[in-house]
């Protein structure tokens, strides 16, 4: 079918000037799109732009608070997220959700078992199985692709993916024969843990849901899945439609330059060669490295005095190979070499989770370490923790403060104290002024330079592009598992790293 065919006919999905807010903070301002049947129409735009607000919106888990939406030309606002699928709008999120513990049939089903005619409340196991085979062949590239009794967890990703997908449409219900009753299949991320040869496959599967009848609305961040796999884009920026059209008659610095709100700039004269990194001598010697999903491959060299950045999508594999180097997590190949006397830290993304005790004081948060005596008086730690309160400034009533009362950048600045106390000579930063205020932000990063300067050696993973190409000595891109040699940060600029990272 021809784009000019296809534009021609009624949309599937209109959205009509949708607007969504919470509390102060609108999120969606008048937002318009058209997602033709039988369409691949993908979604894209910077972290915080709308998209998932949108998307959640379209699946009933959220009502906008102005606009209108129209499915199949009929008027279409669901309560809720069982709405949407009785209207046949349904989801494969970016994060798996199989039981792995359950069979392949039974994730499929999950949910929506059928009961048997003569026992109401008894699964009809038979049914069930129907059920999921029939959705597993609109997705299966083979009858014995995904066997139906295998444990969910024992399948590789490539094919919990297509599990997804089954469980999706036959939530969208399925008619007799197998036909779809799905109308529109929205797919968050969905080859952000697959390699190149996965991601094919699994847009071979894609096409095919679409040849049948099926609109697909793809969010993504990868400009290549887009370009050769999308009918149609749309581009949000701060709420707003940015662009749209067709991905193929469109270059991807034009995209890049919709989603930015300016043009990709020429990158910075680059170095003839790139020489030797600022600082000393090689602390950090990292050798074809991978981990049991994420990385698939990992080099990298990191000397004293250096601020080595790594920029990537997320799920492209940044935290896991931090964990690797912080020995928190096994490697499966590869080598690391550590010659750093006194030892690796790791700063946790995940601040409330793994990097803090928010319902213990400041002083046993900067306390704990392994270096730490096993056994301290509690009026021990107070002198200590006073001393890094006032060295970061951290903005707190005293040490006895317990850290989930402090703002999200003063517990940042806790976890970074609790690092310097155990004097370590490499610093793995994870994502470090995720969720804090401007003027935190510009704290953490130029104590980084500092750290940097004193002969510390820190490996710094952010989405925040301008940081890194701002605090970075050097910039290495981890694309779908694999991590780039790295460049000279003068190289780079923030929209030539994103078109690197989504290529």
């Amino acid at each position: 079918m021809t784009r000019l065919v296809m534009a021609a006919r009624t949309p599937l999905l209109e959205v009509i000037g949708l607007a969504k807010a919470f509390g102060p903070s609108a999120v969606l301002r008048g937002v318009s799109l058209r997602i033709a049947p039988a369409s691949v129409h993908a979604l894209l735009g910077e972290n915080g732009a709308g998209k998932s607000t949108l998307t959640r919106i379209l699946l009933g888990m959220e009502r906008a608070d102005a606009g209108s939406l129209r499915l199949g030309g009929a008027p279409y606002a669901p309560a809720s997220a069982e709405g949407a699928r009785r209207a046949g709008v349904v989801l494969v999120p970016q994060e798996r959700t199989l039981c792995p513990h359950l069979s392949v049939a039974d994730n499929v089903v999950l949910g929506i078992e059928p009961a048997a005619r003569a026992l109401p409340g008894i699964r009809d196991r038979a049914r069930a199985r129907a059920v999921a085979r029939g959705a597993l062949a609109l997705v299966a590239d083979g009858p014995d692709r995904v066997p139906l009794d295998a444990p969910a967890g024992e399948l590789g990703v490539a094919d919990q993916q297509l599990v997804e997908i089954a469980r999706a449409l036959a939530q969208g219900g399925l008619r007799e024969g197998g036909r779809l009753a799905a109308r529109l299949l929205v797919l968050d991320e969905p080859t952000s843990s697959l390699g190149h040869a996965d991601a094919a496959r699994l847009f071979d599967r894609v096409r095919a849901l679409r040849d049948a009848g099926l609109a697909v609305l793809l969010v993504t961040h990868f400009l290549t899945d887009v370009r050769e796999h999308a009918d149609r884009y749309t581009v949000l920026r701060d709420g707003r439609v940015a662009g749209e059209g067709d991905p193929r008659e469109t270059e991807p610095a034009q995209i890049v330059r919709e989603m930015l709100g300016r043009a990709l700039e020429d990158a910075r004269e680059r170095a003839a060669s790139e020489g030797p990194p600022p600082g000393g001598e090689v602390v950090l010697d990292v050798r074809d490295v991978s981990g049991a999903k994420r990385p698939r491959r990992a080099s990298l060299t990191l000397r004293r005095g250096e601020i080595l950045g790594i920029a990537g999508l997320v799920g492209s594999g940044r935290t896991e190979l931090l964990r690797i180097l912080a020995g928190l997590d096994p490697k499966q190949s590869g080598t690391v070499a550590l010659r750093a006397p006194r030892g690796v830290g790791l700063l946790s993304e995940d601040r409330g989770g793994e990097g803090l005790m928010l319902g213990r004081s400041i002083a046993e948060n900067v306390w704990l370490s392994p270096r730490a005596p096993l056994v301290a008086a509690p009026r021990a730690l107070l002198p200590e923790a006073a001393r890094w309160i006032e060295a970061l400034a951290i903005r707190a009533a005293g040490p006895e403060q317990r850290a989930g009362e402090l703002s999200g950048g003063n517990q940042q600045k806790v976890q970074l104290a609790r690092l310097l106390r155990e004097d370590v000579d490499v610093l793995l930063v994870d994502e470090p002024t995720r969720g804090i205020d401007v003027a935190s932000k510009a704290q953490v990063l130029s104590l980084l330079r500092e750290l940097a300067g004193a002969g510390k050696a820190i490996v710094l993973v952010s989405s925040q592009l301008d940081e890194l190409v701002t605090t970075c000595d050097r910039i290495a891109v981890l694309r779908r598992g694999t991590l780039d040699p790295p460049r000279p940060a003068a190289s780079w600029t923030a929209a030539s790293l994103l078109l690197e990272a989504s290529s």
